[in-house]
């Protein structure tokens, strides 16, 4: 590679770098996802989504205002052919305090799951059984996860075509029991971005493949159809998550939200009745360059 093309390429990725952070940085500012002395355990699958977090959380914390620790945990399920020394051997590397949790999930995913179905349900809700419990022991206040802008997404329009709820992944959450918060710090990152950047960092990816590579077929084709969208109209796929973030609850139809049955004429609602004009709809798509790097309003916010 000549020096030029070395150096646009290390342009191009000091770029996809400060944009992941900048991102993640606005995600923690807006959800108040970090505060001072956090022990933050961040779940290591070995997948690209939580190296990037690791690594961006990394980033983030030698210039964060606050102070916060993090160690990471990956659950090894036991899974036939798992290279047990990947990790490890990655984290050796870091120097980052992390603990190896071994439990065989594989054996019971397999004995209680007939064959053909999909596992991954049972599969989530044991790991987070196993996590909580670890979180726990090891003193975190906090649970990273690798979600981003992409599983957000599918995940609402899954709860919308297969749960009948308008439903979605939060960016923070509190378990059932009010024990431990749930965060996702790539919340605002594309999947794409998360991809070119494990691509370019080299990390050493373990696939997943308790299932024999078994696929979740819902979720992939809601993947597929957000892709064809994305496709067919550049835009679209920011405008939905743009969307997420602004919900007008007396626009929807449910009454356990919006009181309805009391709304009296003369009463003046935030967000009422707006005429649309069709050619609000009928107007080119902006293409996805002109929009904003997560589809949402940054502020130079970072950690």
């Amino acid at each position: 590679m000549s020096h030029s093309a070395q150096a646009k390429a290390q342009y191009n990725f000091n770029k996809l770098q400060k944009r992941l952070r900048r991102h993640t940085g606005q995600a923690i500012a807006d959800f108040n996802m970090i505060e001072e002395g956090d022990r933050i355990m961040v779940c290591l699958s070995g997948g690209k989504d939580s190296y990037t977090l690791l690594d961006i959380l990394q980033n983030l914390q030698r210039s964060a205002p606050v102070r916060f620790e993090l160690f990471a945990v990956n659950l090894d399920q036991k899974q036939p052919g798992f290279p047990e020394h990947v990790l490890p051997e990655y984290l050796d590397g870091l120097g980052i305090e992390y603990k190896i949790v071994e439990e065989d999930t594989y054996s019971i995913v397999k004995d209680k799951v007939p064959e053909g179905k999909t596992t991954c349900s049972l599969c989530s809700r044991l790991r987070r059984g196993i996590l909580y419990r670890t979180a726990k022991e090891l003193g975190a206040t906090k649970i990273a996860l690798g979600h981003h802008r992409d599983d957000m997404i599918e995940t609402l329009f899954l709860n919308m075509f297969y749960g009948g709820k308008m439903k979605g992944m939060p960016a923070k959450l509190m378990s059932d029991d009010g024990q431990h918060m749930v965060i996702r710090p790539l919340a605002y990152c594309k999947e794409a971005d998360i991809s070119a950047y494990a691509q370019q960092k080299e990390f050493p990816i373990i696939p997943c493949n308790l299932c024999g590579s078994q696929e979740n077929l819902q979720r992939q084709n809601i993947k597929a159809m957000l892709q064809q969208w994305h496709k067919e109209s550049p835009g679209r796929i920011e405008s939905i998550f743009t969307a997420m973030q602004n919900v007008v609850p007396s626009h929807m139809a449910d009454t356990s939200l919006f009181n309805f049955a009391q709304l009296q004429t003369g009463e003046v609602i935030d967000g009422g009745d707006i005429a649309l004009d069709k050619a609000q709809f009928d107007t080119p798509t902006v293409p996805e360059e002109e929009h904003s790097d997560s589809g949402v309003k940054i502020q130079a916010i970072e950690l």
